[in-house]
């Protein structure tokens, strides 16, 4: 038992721990920018220093640990006097015209740099801003950086490296001229970067943002000749009342559908119609790999930043991903074929935009092997930006449904969602199929939770199915070395951010620490309370097949629904 004392309160810790989880312990706040849980001390931005008695030098909280009998001021006069002068040097590196134009900032709402200065109490700045004339990285289609907001607090080269495995960050020059830059200064768009937007969620200070597309989207519902339909992921629901209403784990499926109608679109549907699709494609992929024994494992291919991960990474395993296009896409190339021809709609006149918890399914919208499917993708952030500009409070909306067409889903698509619940899907259909008899317990426990690597071995009717769950693009990376170590899986399923797609590059920013966890809870439940829990149970799904699609894996269901990747260099 380590008994120390912060600010006059006495506290016993069990474990060793830094003074800055201690003090949290003790419901002390301490400012910090370069720190964030989950990554590796980097100890730059020294503003969390303390004193500490019979030290004659401020010690960093975040990288000093806890000894027993130490008394420790947080917030003496020494300790506020350096962080105000050490805060006014990290924020002379930061575009001045942050203090002029914050209102067009990413992190406007939500500005680390705002709320430590408050706490701090630094009112004025004493320091000329340094202008390094380093101009916007615009060669993504996903994330746009811009240095001259860039504070180097390395909290995305920390993120990139550590929990994603791709490190395409690194810092250039040195003292205030510093800045985070890519390889050679290529350009996001010409190194390996997977569009995950992690970094978006880690960067304090808007140097890091999704490329906006919702003012295209405004322009595009105001023009009569476009009939515009809109897709809304399964993880949006979950997240997008967050900006509103400061906590996670709300519901908001029908407000959503709502704000959506009174923005201006034409038909709201949901991308858990092309989930359910998803499973009756990939799951008859499977079935047909597992009785020839042919390029198992399995992989999914739902989600577009562990998609480019394999292309870069692991291209000699392209044949193991399942030829399915993710829902996004399916949806979209829906939307201009069968949609048109039920609503009678000229194709051309049929403007397909995405609200998607991701910043990589940008980039995949522009992918060649599926362009035109989705014209416009945009992240959970900006639609909800969308809804405060029109002017619609949106707690107090009434709710809608979705339109029918394109809109009836079951819960296995809407545990879509989260880690785990792409496999659990597949499995509570293919099991069906398989043994021809309805399933008495439809979840699949062992698949559930946040752990980064989640091994099962699935009993179907005899038959033993090896299965591996991974989110987090360091995890992927772990579960394809298993792989090339001789490690047998039948079906696995990727996705590139941390908890799955509720943890995408595109979601409100959060300090929550239980963020993902509340998010998890909620989309369990929206499965747990629908009639229709089984994606081949779907009347929708059945008539797209009975009208159009003829069967899962048709010529005509591989023309529309599937396609293939291509190797990329490192």
């Amino acid at each position: 038992m380590l008994r120390t004392e912060i600010d006059g309160i006495k506290i016993d810790l069990d474990e060793k721990m830094s003074i800055l989880e201690a003090a949290k312990k003790a419901k002390i706040n301490i400012p910090t920018l370069c720190y964030e849980d989950g990554l590796s001390i980097y100890g730059g931005c020294r503003l969390c220093v303390v004193e500490v008695e019979g030290e004659e030098l401020l010690k960093p909280a975040c990288a000093t640990e806890i000894k027993a009998g130490m008394k420790i001021k947080t917030h003496s006069k020494k300790v506020r006097e350096l962080r105000k002068n050490l805060f006014e040097l990290i924020i002379a590196t930061h575009n001045i015209d942050c203090q002029l134009n914050c209102l067009t900032c990413s992190r406007a709402s939500n500005c680390e740099l705002k709320e430590i200065a408050e706490d701090i109490g630094v009112s004025k700045m004493r320091l000329e801003p340094i202008k390094r004339g380093d101009s916007v990285d615009n060669s993504s289609y996903a994330v746009i950086r811009e240095p001259e907001k860039c504070i180097s607090c390395n909290r995305c080269i920390r993120k990139c490296e550590e929990i994603q495995s791709i490190g395409i960050f690194t810092t250039a020059n040195r003292g205030p001229e510093t800045v985070v830059t890519t390889f050679k200064n290529r350009g996001l768009g010409n190194v390996e970067c997977t569009n995950c937007g992690q970094c978006i969620l880690s960067c304090p200070t808007g140097a890091l943002h999704e490329l906006y597309q919702k003012d295209i989207v405004l322009d595009i519902l105001n023009d009569e000749s476009k009939h515009v339909v809109v897709q809304t992921a399964p993880a949006v629901r979950i997240a997008i009342s967050e900006p509103f209403s400061n906590q996670a784990g709300d519901i908001a499926t029908g407000q959503l559908i709502t704000a959506l109608k009174r923005l201006g679109f034409d038909a709201v549907f949901d991308t858990n119609f092309t989930a359910d699709l998803t499973i009756m494609e990939e799951g008859t992929e499977l079935i047909e790999r597992i009785k020839s024994g042919h390029r198992l494992p399995l992989f999914t291919s739902c989600s577009p930043g562990w998609i480019k991960f394999i292309e870069h990474f692991y291209p000699e395993y392209l044949d193991n991903l399942s030829s399915a296009k993710s829902p996004q896409q399916m949806f979209g190339a829906l939307a201009k074929s069968y949609y048109a021809r039920e609503k009678g709609i000229d194709p051309e006149n049929i403007v397909v935009v995405s609200v998607m918890p991701c910043t990589a399914k940008k980039f995949e919208a522009k992918r060649e092997e599926m362009a035109g499917d989705v014209d416009y993708v945009l992240t959970t952030r900006e639609l909800a930006s969308m809804i405060k500009s029109a002017g619609i409070d949106f707690l107090n909306l009434e709710k809608s449904e979705y339109d029918e067409l394109l809109g009836v889903s079951s819960g296995a698509a809407d545990i879509f969602g989260t880690t785990g619940g792409v496999m659990e899907a597949a499995l509570r259909t293919a099991a069906e199929i398989i043994t021809g008899t309805e399933l008495k317990k439809i979840e699949f426990e062992k698949l559930r939770g946040l752990e980064g690597i989640k091994k099962a071995e699935i009993e179907i009717d005899g038959l033993k199915l090896k299965a591996a769950v991974a989110n987090g693009l360091g995890n992927a990376r772990k579960i394809m070395e298993m792989i090339k170590a001789g490690e047998e899986f039948d079906f696995i399923e990727f996705m590139a951010c941390p908890g799955g797609c509720m943890g995408g590059g595109g979601q409100p920013i959060s300090c929550d620490d239980n963020i993902l966890e509340k998010r998890q809870k909620a989309l369990y439940k929206i499965d747990k309370n629908k009639k229709l829990r089984k994606s081949h149970e779907n009347p929708y799904i059945k008539k797209l097949y009975d009208s159009y699609l003829e069967n899962p894996g048709s010529e005509i269901a591989h023309k529309l629904l599937h396609t293939k990747y291509k190797a990329r260099k490192i």
